[in-house]
């Protein structure tokens, strides 16, 4: 099972006379992770290099080091750590000697990946989101069941009918809840997958 980050984490360390400071977070957009590294970014330092991953999406940063030498070696500490939706930000100080092309991969790879090492892992858990509906009626027993369940309401829709849900929940709960909600509903919830699991793993 992928895992990400629990909470944020920072690592800094020397490296002949240049300082490195890596910051990592649990992100669950692109745009989470630029304004993370828009945040955290220092601008009287010499570099601020970064990458992310989020499921199949990710994108690396050398900000100005020689091509491959820094953003590549922080996304490979992301993947060397089997972590998924992660951002990783380091930033350097020159201190006026030059680490070369080799000694670059190490101080970014090594920095980030110890960073990442001081983090507190948690599992993703797939989830899917699903729109359905029921009567007035049968309201309370319906929201005692999701909750049960771990269903979140993202969102909820009243009309004369009744009221129209859209969950978000566990994929493993999907196919029991459905049941469940078939059977308070008597068939009639209108059970819809707006997010099947595979995209929401990815999002």
């Amino acid at each position: 099972m992928p895992q990400t980050l629990a909470a944020a984490c920072s690592f800094q360390e020397d490296i002949k006379k240049s300082r490195f400071a890596a910051h990592a977070t649990p992100v669950d957009s692109v745009a989470e992770a630029m304004a993370f590294f828009a945040a955290f970014s220092v601008a009287e330092a010499t570099h601020n290099c970064w990458a992310y991953r989020i499921g199949n999406e990710y994108r690396y940063n050398d900000d100005g080091e020689p091509g491959g030498t820094a953003g590549r070696p922080i996304l490979q500490a992301i993947d060397g750590q089997g972590l998924d939706r992660v951002a990783v930000l380091v930033v350097r100080w020159f201190g006026g000697v030059k680490l070369g092309a080799g000694g670059l991969v190490r101080a970014y790879g090594g920095c980030a990946a110890n960073c990442l090492r001081a983090g507190q892992y948690l599992d993703i858990i797939p989830t899917v989101q699903v729109r359905c509906r029921c009567g007035f009626a049968e309201q309370p027993v319906l929201r005692a069941r999701l909750a049960a369940a771990g269903a979140q309401i993202l969102a909820e829709d009243y009309d004369a009918a009744g009221v129209a849900f859209v969950l978000e929940m566990p994929a493993v709960a999907q196919d029991g809840l459905a049941r469940v909600v078939a059977n308070i509903t008597r068939g009639q919830s209108g059970w819809e997958v707006l997010q099947p699991p595979e995209a929401a793993a990815q999002a």
